[in-house]
C-alpha cells in the first residue's frame, strides 16, 4: 500500500462554491483517497464520486494542471495539486 503524502486540492467554479473554499490541504496516497477526504471535509461535494466508484461525470479532475485523470487508483506524489472543475459549461 502506498504511503499518504501531502497534496493540495484546488476547487474551481461550481465545485469551489460547493466546497466553500478555494483549496484544501490533505494527506492521501491516491486520487481516490484524496477525493474521499474532500467529500468528508466538504459534504456539499458528496456527489464527487459516483455510485460505481469513479469520478462523477459532471466533474473533471486535473493533476497539476497538466493532464486530466479519471483513475482513482492513480498514486499521488508529495506536493501534487489536484484541480477539481465542473464539466458543465460555464463551470
Amino acid at each position: 500500500m502506498a504511503e499518504a503524502v501531502a497534496v493540495t486540492v484546488e476547487f474551481y467554479g461550481v465545485p469551489r462554491l460547493r466546497a466553500g473554499r478555494a483549496e484544501l490541504a490533505l494527506q492521501a496516497a491516491t486520487v481516490g483517497e484524496a477525493l474521499r477526504a474532500v467529500v468528508s471535509t466538504c459534504p456539499r461535494l458528496g456527489d464527487l464520486i459516483g455510485r460505481e466508484g469513479r469520478l462523477a461525470g459532471h466533474y473533471l479532475l486535473s493533476l497539476d494542471g497538466r493532464r486530466f485523470v479519471t483513475e482513482l487508483g492513480q498514486p499521488l506524489q508529495k506536493g501534487d495539486r489536484l484541480l477539481v472543475l465542473s464539466a458543465d459549461s460555464g463551470g
